[in-house]
């Protein structure tokens, strides 16, 4: 009795510190009355790892307990981060529904004829009937999965035909050179070596057509990669 006397008096004691160290509804509440993240924040961590990156926008991701950095890049390229409430851990990719797992893509209609295939990367016989048009990322590992699966279809189809557009991300801070050596070259060979994290030729053309795969990429609403339209 004496121990649960204690016990009471204790909580009383502390009970004005406890319930006062939270304005908000806690978790049922909006989560930004008890977290923040200051611009100035995110530029510091964006710089780490895309350093002429440039914050847009920080708010709640779809995800509470994660900021969402966006972020453009030279030449208007957008990618997004993602940084936990401690501000320990960098998330980079997609966050993706566990409802929608297993179930198709939602898809969107694109004008074929605005896709630049005759400046495209191609992977398979250019005659073939049927077209894949694949926006990839050299340092994407979705993108490297991808493109070993392509590899795999490749082997055993002769009727379909990769045509691989290079929009590297901001978000990773050599893929833009990567893609660029690939891009001069035209060359699948290439974009096979850089996925396999080989050293790719120094670039010997200008940048104009992979911007304008990026410019494109934009326009289409396309921020992640890799994105198939077929």
């Amino acid at each position: 009795m004496k121990r649960l006397l204690v016990a009471i008096v204790g909580l009383l004691l502390f009970a004005p510190f406890t319930t006062s160290a939270f304005s908000g509804q806690g978790c049922a509440g909006d989560c930004r009355d008890c977290h923040k993240l200051e611009q100035k924040e995110a530029e510091a961590i964006v710089k780490k790892v895309a350093p002429s990156g440039r914050v847009v926008d920080v708010k709640m991701s779809p995800v509470k307990s994660l900021w969402q950095i966006d972020i453009e890049a030279d030449g208007g390229k957008r990618g997004v981060l993602y940084v936990d409430f401690s501000k320990k851990f960098l998330v980079s990719g997609q966050i993706v529904p566990i409802s929608a797992i297993g179930q198709p893509a939602p898809q969107r209609k694109i004008d074929f004829s605005r896709l630049p295939l005759q400046d495209a990367v191609v992977m398979g016989h250019k005659k073939a009937k049927k077209k894949v048009v694949v926006f990839d990322d050299p340092d994407c590992p979705f993108c490297k999965k991808l493109h070993e699966e392509i590899k795999r279809i490749l082997a055993k189809r002769s009727d379909v035909a990769f045509y691989i557009i290079l929009n590297p991300l901001p978000m990773h801070k050599d893929a833009y050179k990567k893609a660029l050596a690939v891009q001069c070259a035209k060359s699948s060979k290439l974009l096979d070596d850089a996925f396999m994290g080989k050293t790719l030729p120094v670039p010997d053309c200008s940048n104009e057509q992979l911007e304008k795969n990026i410019a494109l990429a934009k326009s289409l609403g396309i921020s992640g990669a890799p994105t198939l339209v077929r």
